[in-house]
């Protein structure tokens, strides 16, 4: 009895000490794992100008960076000036590159954005890559300064008409690239055309998944009018990454703070938007979706043409321009 006794005791704490070791010899794998796909490119980007909105923080704040690191002319657009200017001034710092700027741009209200587009175009000669990056998530019922759905009127309808303004530029500068973040949520979206703007019935997490589906519509549809011009459009999902995106709800920041370890960092969730900037086998690749730095699924939604070409016009419409 005692041996079986010593024996139990023996298997126990050998347990209780081989269980945390084999954990802790899998953190590293773990963290591999959860860091995804990285950008293999050493494409450098001299001579070359960036817009990326939202990169004062995030991954727009990391893409920024590592852009900037290549050499490119980088122009941070964010709501925050303030937060854009200290983005701007540790980039600088870090990278040795002086063209690091920021501009106001508020995605919330289209006359920040023609704003913006103005101010651009009479003091930028020339665009080689915009990354439509920023975004909101979970919000709850509010509307734009137009009275746009809030994640309908930033993630989509802002970029959308962001993106028409400095088309003439990108493609000017060709061979161009527009890179539209989306997100690996577009499989639950869909386009509710008899109530873009959520008034009949609201779910903030739908309605997030509608906005990043309408990303993917946006950017295939984009592409199949772009055909010729040297300038190419791809849709991207960063992955699940620790940043302030879920700020608007309590839970998921909760959520996010204890599941921190099994979530990218900002730097790893930038690796696909800067392999869409960079990538030299990607120059006349277009209409695509990547996440991990590498083609990725897209839903059925996400494929329908008819969709797409309907969800165009309906913008231009909600808009008021006229995007033949």
């Amino acid at each position: 009895m005692a041996a079986a006794g010593l024996s139990c005791w023996g298997a126990a704490l050998g347990a209780a000490v081989g269980v945390p070791l084999l954990l802790l010899a899998a953190v590293p794998r773990i963290r591999r794992f959860v860091a995804g796909g990285r950008c293999e490119s050493a494409a450098r980007l001299d001579g070359k100008a960036a817009v990326i909105t939202g990169a004062n923080t995030g991954i727009g704040k990391e893409t920024a960076r590592e852009l900037a690191r290549r050499g490119a002319r980088v122009i941070i657009a964010c709501r925050d000036t303030a937060k854009g200017e200290a983005a701007a001034s540790e980039i600088r710092a870090e990278t040795g590159n002086p063209q690091v700027l920021v501009k106001k741009l508020d995605l919330a209200d289209t006359k920040s954005i023609r704003e913006f587009a103005d101010s651009f175009l009479a003091e930028e000669k020339e665009l080689h890559i915009l990354i439509n990056n920023a975004g909101v998530m979970l919000c709850p019922y509010s509307k734009t300064a137009d009275g746009f759905e809030m994640h309908l009127g930033v993630n989509h309808l802002g970029h959308f008409l962001l993106t028409f303004l400095l088309l003439e530029r990108l493609k000017q500068s060709a061979p161009a690239r527009i890179i539209n973040v989306s997100s690996l949520g577009h499989h639950g979206g869909r386009i509710r055309f008899h109530d873009l703007n959520g008034e009949k019935s609201y779910n903030r997490g739908l309605a997030y998944c509608h906005s990043k589906l309408a990303n993917v519509l946006f950017t295939r549809e984009l592409a199949r009018r772009l055909q010729g011009t040297k300038v190419t459009a791809n849709a991207l999902h960063p992955g699940s990454v620790y940043t302030e995106l879920v700020r608007h709800s309590v839970a998921m920041t909760w959520l996010w703070r204890i599941l921190s370890f099994f979530l990218k960092t900002p730097w790893e969730g930038a690796q696909t938007s800067v392999y869409c900037a960079v990538a030299e086998e990607l120059e006349s690749v277009s209409g695509q979706y990547f996440s991990d730095c590498q083609p990725a699924y897209v839903s059925s939604w996400g494929r329908d043409d008819e969709t797409a070409k309907k969800l165009w016009n309906v913008s231009c419409e909600l808009l008021g321009i006229q995007w033949d």
